[in-house]
């Protein structure tokens, strides 16, 4: 039986604060990044008064994607934006962002990333760097420490300290980390077949999942790697396929073994071992159980398929208030391929902890699932 999904319309709750709180805050900051004209600036203005006082508008664009957003959106037009479950809310609040904005219009704004200024900022700030040139220390250690630090990266990604953690010993126990280990991922590859990955941030994640690409190439645990990333822009950071050149870029462009892996991935870009995809429904406000036919049947024929992040997480198992000791297994049993879930809790879907973690960080007193502070890996073969 499902449980309750999450909303947004209580006050006070997690995903009330994402639209009262954060969402005012980021549209400041996109009209301080860009010299958007006042048609822009009451457009989005219009979006916040509208996702937190008032009813579910239709779109108001012609873009490519307007069909099958009409469907997305059926049966919830004219409804109150509070009655509505957080993951479709959010989905279509960044996708009405993107016709604010006239990313899809005739115009200076066509196709122009709102959200490029920030991943920009974030893939030249100093704290990338650091973590780019501690990949230098990944030479130095051995096969089953090195496998355990590019897991750590990739399930940390951006966080801060992903270069402290990649150069000091690596066979440590993760801090923070609530499920799952370094060996449990791995144990899932067995022959190489096809490996998906799922990513989610740009900027310094997606850095790190092509360290992780690249380990599963040059191990022979994986014949080719598929990465998916989002369409269209997409909740403030996600990867789209313009990210992979950047961070392609910045990683060659890099000295030492950053540069390395960056044109050891470009070449198997080139000859087709590494392949890039960007399925519209990575864009929906839907879970993965409900993914299209043609999606469903690319994940069937893989080996493994890795997951990054939050939302792709919520997004796996149900972005509902789930037990939290509910099986992995259980909730990811729509899925047709072994996979893994690398995830840094940002939100309050979870599940498949012991009942001994929950009861030691519920009474931590802190906002354990939601602050950034704990992580995991989970898998199912």
């Amino acid at each position: 039986m499902d449980a309750p999904f999450i909303g947004i319309g209580e006050p006070g709750s997690f995903g009330w604060r994402v639209f009262h709180e954060r969402h005012p805050v980021m549209i400041e900051r996109l009209c301080a990044a860009h010299p958007f004209g006042p048609d822009v600036r009451e457009a989005l203005t219009a979006l916040l008064e509208e996702s937190t006082r008032g009813v579910v508008e239709p779109l108001d664009d012609d873009a490519p994607d307007h069909d099958v957003w009409a469907a997305w959106t059926e049966g919830q037009l004219g409804r109150p934006w509070a009655e509505m479950s957080f993951l479709w809310a959010e989905s279509y609040f960044f996708r009405k962002l993107l016709g604010a904005t006239g990313y899809f219009a005739p115009g200076p704004w066509r196709g122009v990333d709102p959200f490029a200024p920030m991943k920009r900022a974030e893939l030249g700030s100093d704290g990338t760097a650091e973590t780019l040139a501690a990949l230098d220390s990944l030479p130095q250690l051995a096969d089953a420490d090195r496998d355990t630090a590019v897991v750590q990266a990739a399930v940390w990604g951006n966080q801060a300290d992903l270069a402290f953690q990649l150069s000091t010993d690596a066979s440590g126990t993760t801090s923070g980390l609530v499920s799952g280990s370094a060996e449990e991922f791995w144990s899932l590859f067995g022959q190489a077949g096809q490996v998906h990955l799922v990513a989610d941030n740009a900027a310094g994640e997606l850095s790190a999942d092509l360290v992780l690409i690249d380990r599963l190439l040059t191990t022979g645990r994986a014949e080719a790697v598929v990465l998916h990333v989002k369409p269209n822009p997409y909740y403030v950071s996600d990867a789209i396929p313009n990210d992979v050149i950047e961070v392609l870029h910045q990683l060659v462009g890099s000295a030492g073994e950053a540069s390395a892996i960056g044109h050891r991935v470009q070449d198997a870009l080139r000859d087709g071992r590494i392949a890039v995809r960007a399925h519209p429904f990575f864009c929906a406000p839907r879970e993965f159980s409900d993914m299209p036919d043609d999606l469903r049947a690319e994940f069937s024929s893989a080996a493994v398929t890795i997951f990054k992040g939050d939302l792709n997480y919520r997004r796996l198992v149900g972005d509902r208030h789930w037990e939290p000791t509910r099986p992995f297994a259980d909730a990811v049993s729509h899925f047709p391929s072994p996979l893994a879930a690398l995830r840094v809790l940002k939100s309050e879907a979870v599940v498949g902890l012991s009942a001994d973690t929950v009861s030691s960080l519920d009474e931590g007193g802190e906002a354990w699932r939601t602050q950034g502070s704990h992580a995991l890996v989970q898998t199912r073969s």
